[in-house]
């Protein structure tokens, strides 16, 4: 494939750091992450930020159809250049963060990504927020943030316990900085979610207020760091009494900090509290 800087220099065109755009450029890794996506010729495909369009190619050979979602509008006249021909990329000019994903997805849909690490948080709230959610995502995030992703107790964080929360989180490979250009401080890596089924089925009020309840209850949990957990839980308005009587019946120590408790523990919390 051509550098991207090579593409750049001919539009006369550099890198925007303030949108974090690092191209990857090696034609091995996006078939991987392509391959770690499991794409089937029925699938529909969400890609956040296509660049220059490289990985966009890879997935418009693998799915039936796909959305590129680039906010950069000087790339615009570049992808339709690099994408003339294939007629099942839609590219849309906007922000993925105000998408209204209901107006591009009738069902489940996969989403493939190399995000920025300062939205890369944001980016996970929208897109398993919203309806319809994606069944699937693969992610290349900051080391840092896939290592997050990825925790366990007692390593967890709000984060974790989030994304956690709707399914399988794991490590795909490791992403080597000078598979960008250009080349970040920082080595990245891809990560897979897989959401669970009953987060894909048909929403009813009972299931968004049990949603609604957890992400309070974890919330509360992390409040202040260090804190003890029945001290965070006092966020939420409940007595002591309460408090404690909804700890012991989760088996739940209270003298426990935030990061230490599955999101198992979680739900059970949430449904007590």
């Amino acid at each position: 494939m051509t550098h991207p800087k090579h593409i750049l220099e001919r539009a006369g065109l550099e890198p925007k750091k303030s949108l974090g755009q690092n191209f990857l450029f090696d034609d091995g890794l996006l078939a991987r992450i392509v391959a770690a996506a499991e794409l089937s010729p029925d699938d529909e495909a969400l890609e956040v930020g296509p660049g220059l369009g490289a990985l966009t190619r890879q997935l418009a050979a693998a799915a039936r159809r796909v959305v590129a979602v680039e906010l950069d509008e000087r790339l615009l006249p570049l992808l339709a250049s690099e994408l003339a021909g294939l007629g099942n990329v839609e590219l849309v000019h906007g922000d993925v963060l105000q998408l209204d994903l209901a107006g591009w997805f009738a069902a489940p849909y996969v989403v493939v990504a190399n995000v920025p690490y300062y939205i890369t948080g944001a980016i996970l709230r929208h897109l398993l927020g919203s309806w319809p959610r994606p069944r699937r995502l693969v992610l290349t995030v900051q080391r840092e943030v896939a290592d997050r992703l990825t925790a366990r107790p007692p390593e967890m964080s709000l984060l974790a316990v989030s994304v956690q929360h709707y399914g399988r989180v794991r490590l795909v490979s490791a992403v080597r900085a000078g598979a960008f250009w250009p080349r970040p401080e920082v080595d990245s890596a891809v990560v897979r979610i897989d959401v669970d089924a009953r987060h894909l089925a048909a929403r009813s009020p009972e299931a968004e207020a049990a949603e609604a309840a957890f992400f309070r209850v974890v919330r509360a949990g992390f409040s202040e760091k260090r804190k003890q957990l029945k001290n965070n839980l006092r966020h939420l308005g409940h007595d002591d009494a309460a408090i404690g009587a909804a700890l012991a019946r989760a088996g739940v120590d209270g003298r426990r900090r935030a990061e230490t408790l599955t999101v198992a523990e979680w739900a059970a919390l949430s449904e007590l509290l």
